[in-house]
């Protein structure tokens, strides 16, 4: 079974830049032995063992252990990736529209239905609108508007319009009058209990047959009237197998003042009507969103048509959940004023916002939500499906750091005074390395030091090796292809000198790693993501003149 684990991630790290991912190849063995379902948790063992031991072979050494193992998976030819919008092809002048409500921060999920509609307009060489439908006083709040500009414009998305729904009241007025004068909506005073009730029931009130001029003249009265005392209702039948339309709600009162228009408007257009107006009056083509509006396709498209308008072709796909994140936004809210959550960008979360101060690239996301597909099925996914986009873009491009974690000083006996040069990236000489001048005294992480057993052989990175006996560690030269041959484990360290650096890293669990990092690291500036060997990438998030604060991205 190792060989076969060893095949799997030679391929895989072959096909990433020398990186094998973890997931991939348990997925890669699973397929060919489904029996290894049956023990995931030592399958999982193996794999990391032999994934750790694969990284660390350069791109040379990895291909020719691959062809000496498995040289049938050299000739693969790499699978030419579906086009996602390979089922949607027209030839209309795409518009498309993306139309967040300015409620909340945007999260990874906001992101798919975002880019899948930018996309798809660039595809076709057409026009992206982003549209706030804010016609709701109560949820759309002033912070919010450029919140969601802000991150989108960080995901690399320029929209060729950005609109407000509430700037076109008068329309949506224009539109309802219409609607009430040729018989198609009436104003119905019920208790909302009874309207649901009859609803359920496919039981028309008093209220559906009043005379057009009547309702119009309710209708005018409704901006002087309480909430909750009158709504707009369609007229369309009470018996339809839809629910959503039997006479559903197009214009309820609400008496707050709106961000953007303050009190000039009390008579607001529900969610379904003032997206088909939008849409209509905007020539929106194409709309690509999650399946939880499907139920409402029907009515939309049933508003665009008895007001004129050509109906925009919509399409669902199924929403992702990522496994153990919160996205609720009233439950955030909640949570934040309870002190469960450091605030919107906490790192526990998927907002745009918290995936950005982690150190989680816009190309990352992209790629994520993109490869997700338009699939109708609902999928869980974990951490890990997004953490591998961002990795390999990670591994490519971070400059590489020692941090020491609970540093503990150890004393190397009989270890000469060397100097030592470290390569700030593995594969990109170009960039510099970082200068150690060492003794006898080391720091070394607590961690590593539980770990050491006597008269077995370790090696500090690119230094030395050592063994340890009776709690004292003694030098053994510093030759790596003695360490290959007899040693357990390379370890990371840091000289005993002055000059080290005070660094705390924020963990997603909200725990707070503290430890010493090399003098380099002071030449960081706010934003850069590094790693830090052995532990993670981290993004730096704040910078003082002794002290660097950190916020952990992932392993």
């Amino acid at each position: 079974m190792d060989e076969v684990i060893e095949k799997f991630a030679l391929e895989n790290a072959l096909r990433y830049n020398g990186k094998a991912n973890l997931g991939a190849v348990i997925g890669s063995v699973i397929k060919e032995d489904s029996s290894q379902k049956d023990n995931i948790k030592e399958l999982q063992k193996k794999v990391s063992l032999i994934v750790k031991k694969v990284n660390v072979m350069n791109l040379e050494s990895q291909k020719k252990r691959l062809e000496k193992l498995a040289p049938e998976l050299l000739e693969k030819k790499p699978k030419k990736e579906k086009d996602l919008f390979s089922s949607f092809k027209t030839t209309k002048k795409v518009v498309t529209a993306f139309p967040p409500e300015p409620s909340k921060y945007p999260h990874i999920g906001h992101a798919k239905a975002l880019l899948v509609n930018y996309e798809f307009a660039k595809r076709n060489k057409g026009k992206f609108i982003l549209r706030f439908e804010d016609t709701n006083p109560e949820l759309a709040k002033e912070e919010f508007y450029k919140i969601h500009i802000e991150n989108y414009e960080w995901l690399g998305v320029k929209p060729n319009l950005i609109q407000y729904a509430s700037d076109y009241m008068e329309k949506f007025y224009e539109y309802a009058e219409k609607l009430i004068n040729i018989g198609k909506a009436y104003v119905c005073s019920c208790p909302q209990e009874k309207i649901q009730e009859s609803r359920m029931k496919g039981v028309a009130c008093d209220c559906r047959y009043r005379h057009f001029q009547e309702n119009i003249i309710l209708w005018k009265k409704m901006p002087t009237m309480k909430a909750g005392s009158a709504i707009l209702r369609l007229r369309i039948d009470l018996k339809h197998k839809n629910s959503s339309m039997r006479d559903p709600t197009i214009f309820r009162i609400i008496t707050k003042d709106h961000c953007r228009t303050a009190g000039k408007y009390s008579v607001w257009p529900n969610y379904d009507f003032e997206n088909s107006v939008m849409d209509g009056l905007s020539s929106i083509t194409h709309r690509f969103r999650s399946k939880e509006f499907e139920m409402r396709n029907e009515l939309q498209r049933y508003i665009q048509k008895i007001l004129g308008f050509e109906e925009t072709e919509i399409y669902e796909f199924a929403r992702f959940n990522l496994k153990g994140v919160e996205s609720s936004g009233r439950i955030i809210r909640e949570m934040i004023n309870e002190g469960k959550l450091t605030g919107w960008d906490d790192p526990s979360l998927t907002t745009l916002v918290a995936l950005r101060r982690r150190g989680f690239l816009p190309e990352a996301i992209k790629n994520f939500v993109l490869s997700t597909g338009m699939t109708k099925s609902e999928s869980t996914l974990t951490w890990d499906d997004l953490i591998a986009h961002n990795k390999r873009l990670l591994d490519a491009n971070c400059n590489r750091y020692f941090l020491i974690e609970n540093p503990e000083r150890v004393r190397m006996q009989d270890a000469p005074k060397m100097k030592i040069e470290l390569k700030l990236h593995p594969e990109h000489p170009e960039r510099g390395k970082r200068k150690f001048s060492t003794d006898e005294l080391f720091y070394i992480s607590k961690n590593d030091v539980k770990t050491f057993k006597d008269k077995k052989l370790y090696r500090l990175m690119d230094c030395l090796n050592f063994t340890k006996k009776n709690g004292y560690y003694t030098y053994q030269g510093t030759d790596l292809k003695d360490y290959k041959e007899k040693g357990e484990k390379i370890i990371h360290w840091l000289p005993f000198k002055k000059g080290l650096v005070d660094v705390e890293v924020l963990m997603p669990d909200k725990r707070i790693a503290s430890g010493l990092a090399e003098p380099m690291t002071l030449e960081l500036k706010e934003g850069d993501i590094i790693q830090f060997e052995r532990f993670g990438f981290c993004k730096l998030d704040k910078k003082t003149k002794n002290k660097l604060y950190f916020w952990f991205t992932h392993k």
